[in-house]
C-alpha cells in the first residue's frame, strides 16, 4: 500500500520551533520529488517547500524562507521539514506530498498523507 505519514507536529509558543517527518512507503521513494503544504482554516491548501529527488535543490514560499529547511534522506525514505521562528499565522494543519516532477502546484501532487496539525500560540 502506498503511504504517506506525516509526524511531529504539535502545540509551540511564538519564536520556537518543530520538526515534522514524513515518511514513505509502498514507493519508490528516491524517484519523488516531496513537497509540503499547509492548509489553515478557512483558507486554501498552499504550498510551502518542496525538494527534488536527490535533495540537491530546495524551494520555498516567501512566507517562510529564511524560517523554514525542507530535507530528505532517501535512505530512511523520509523528508523533513525543520520550522524555526515559527510565528501564529504558520498555525495549520501540514502534508506531505509525492510528485512524479518538480512542482509548487498543489493539483500536480499524486499522493498525499493525512496531515499533522501545527499550532503556533501568541
Amino acid at each position: 500500500q502506498v503511504r504517506l505519514v506525516e509526524s511531529g507536529g504539535g502545540l509551540v509558543q511564538a519564536g520556537g520551533s518543530l520538526r515534522l517527518s514524513c515518511a514513505a512507503s509502498g514507493l519508490t521513494f528516491s524517484s519523488y520529488a516531496m513537497g509540503w503544504f499547509r492548509q489553515a482554516p478557512g483558507k486554501e491548501r498552499e504550498f510551502v517547500a518542496c525538494i527534488t529527488r536527490s535533495g540537491g535543490s530546495t524551494y520555498y514560499a516567501d512566507s517562510v524562507k529564511g524560517r523554514f529547511t525542507i530535507s530528505r534522506d532517501n535512505a530512511k525514505n523520509t523528508v523533513y521539514l525543520q520550522m524555526n521562528s515559527l510565528k501564529p499565522e504558520d498555525t495549520a494543519v501540514y502534508y506531505c506530498a509525492a510528485s512524479t516532477s518538480l512542482t509548487r502546484i498543489t493539483t500536480l501532487y499524486n499522493l498525499w498523507g493525512q496531515g499533522t496539525q501545527v499550532t503556533v500560540s501568541s
